[in-house]
């Protein structure tokens, strides 16, 4: 059985009930990181792994809730949230939380989620928990939410109830993804531009390091730390600089003098990376993947030397590529310091890639590597069993 098979046969084992079917994707972001907090250009996609969720309305103000991969329950009221030991109802409580303080008239509900996001890979099965509760409940009691209100929501979520400072990139790309076409998202003006990128000729590889330094939590808040710290120094002879998106590299150079070395390489790598990703849209607009690659080659670049936040493990990943027939681009993906590198491939090579990069990791750091092959799927909407198996 396929997971909206499951999702809705073990709610109607559950509840007795017909429910509503939703589909939410999880997200790779191919260039652009560390740029949405200082309001920059971000490309991501939606992909085609998902969380299910199958969902009705209660006739009270409890809801009760059961996530099918951990086979645990968790329930809570509308009117009587607290966080959850437990981690993963946080995200939905967190959504609740967000709807009843924005004054939406939320009743209880019943729901059974579960999906084949990979947890830990860094493809935001986070925000696929929010946004796809997020655009559940506002069809569900029909609250006339758009669809930037609901990724504005379910950020808001993260932010205020879970407690990461995350920005809205993740959400944003759950909602408006669209099939075979990544979404440059400029999150300053919330706006947004679809690109092609055809997964009938290439696919998504990750690769995932199977590490996670402690460094990653607290280096995250000290990078924006130090992307502030330098937006305050060139505002004092530029005071419409209100974000890095607003500073060209002349600015930057010409304030370097009175930065520190750190804060000087933060925000040249910000600065150029929002470069980077205006010419890897015109890449994809031309059809021309091999610049595309080498601007990803020039991220992690730019990630590794000015911005400080990879890795041995990602740097090795990411060179391990260069020159492999079919491989477009690579770099490391996500918040930094272990996770994954994403990789452009030639659909005919990805099989025996996957398989000769892992048999080299594994030789280098004795840990086996886990691949995961993507292609890029459409936004959350709601669905039948059929129309799921399609996709």
């Amino acid at each position: 059985m396929s997971y909206p098979e499951i999702v809705e046969y073990e709610f109607r084992k559950l509840y007795g009930e017909t429910p509503t079917l939703v589909r939410s994707p999880g997200r790779v972001n191919l260039i652009g990181e560390h740029t949405d907090y200082n309001l920059g250009f971000v490309l991501p996609a939606a992909i085609d792994k998902a969380i299910y969720f199958a969902i009705g309305p209660r006739n009270d103000q409890e809801c009760r809730t059961y996530a099918l991969d951990m086979k645990d329950f968790h329930e809570f009221g509308t009117d009587n949230l607290a966080l959850s030991t437990k981690g993963w109802p946080n995200y939905l409580m967190g959504v609740v939380d967000q709807m009843v303080k924005s004054g939406y008239r939320v009743a209880g509900f019943n729901c059974v989620f579960g999906g084949d996001i990979p947890i830990g890979a860094g493809v935001s099965s986070s925000a696929a928990l929010e946004a796809g509760l997020a655009f559940a409940l506002n069809r569900l009691f029909d609250l006339g939410m758009d669809s930037l209100s609901l990724a504005k929501l379910a950020q808001k979520a993260e932010n205020e109830f879970v407690g990461v400072r995350c920005g809205i990139m993740d959400q944003y790309a759950n909602i408006f993804g669209l099939t075979n076409n990544v979404l440059r998202i400029d999150c300053r003006s919330l706006e947004h531009t679809y690109y092609p990128f055809d997964s009938r000729t290439v696919s998504v590889v990750l690769f995932d390091t199977g590490v996670s330094h402690s460094l990653a939590s607290s280096e995250y808040n000290r990078r924006r730390e130090e992307c502030a710290e330098g937006v305050s120094v060139i505002r004092t002879r530029y005071p419409h600089v209100a974000s890095l998106r607003d500073a060209t590299a002349a600015m930057l150079e010409e304030c370097a003098s009175r930065m520190t070395g750190a804060v000087y390489r933060r925000c040249r790598y910000v600065v150029e990376e929002n470069v980077r990703v205006v010419q890897a849209c015109a890449c994809l607009e031309k059809g021309d993947l091999k610049a595309f690659g080498s601007l990803m080659r020039k991220s992690h670049e730019g990630l590794r030397d000015y911005y400080e936040v990879s890795c041995r493990e990602l740097d090795y990943l990411a060179e391990a590529t260069v020159g492999e027939p079919g491989v477009y681009g690579s770099r490391m993906m996500g918040g930094g310091f272990g996770g994954c590198t994403i990789n452009v491939v030639d659909n005919a090579m990805v099989e025996d890639l996957c398989t000769m990069i892992a048999e080299k990791y594994e030789q280098e750091f004795d840990i086996r590597l886990q691949s995961y092959v993507m292609s890029i799927g459409s936004g959350t909407d709601q669905v039948s069993v059929k129309e799921s198996l399609i996709l």
